[in-house]
């Protein structure tokens, strides 16, 4: 059992090609959590999800959004997270990873599809 993370581009038909995977990255995940909780937790579920409020809900991530990981990746700004299943994070182990899928998720957007992050632990 872990932490384990999405990324998909999803096309008009529902179609999903996946952008991105990691494996325990919570730093990421806390980062992700506070960005859907700025949209207003779309999606919540908490009554009927007794892991935790953030798990198994996809966030859709805008141009906009990306920017703002690519800012708190290369400014060292991911928000250091902690729960019971997430490990042990390195920001820096994962950052090519990070960028590379910021990267990614631009062209997705750029060609038109939805680009969401998921996650489940």
């Amino acid at each position: 059992m872990g932490l384990d993370q999405f990324a998909f581009a999803i096309d008009n038909n529902g179609e999903k090609e996946e952008l991105a995977y990691w494996r325990k990255h919570p730093n990421l995940q806390g980062w992700m959590e506070r960005l859907w909780e700025s949209k207003g937790r779309p999606g919540d579920r908490a009554e009927n999800n007794a892991l935790g409020d953030f798990n198994c809900i996809p966030v859709e991530l805008t141009k906009e959004d990306l920017d703002n990981l690519e800012a708190a990746i290369t400014n060292g700004e991911l928000p250091s997270t902690m729960g019971f299943f997430f490990g042990n994070d390195s920001d820096e182990h994962y950052r090519e990873q990070d960028l590379e899928f910021v990267k990614k998720a631009h062209e997705a957007l750029d060609n038109g599809l939805t680009v969401t992050y998921d996650s489940w632990w």
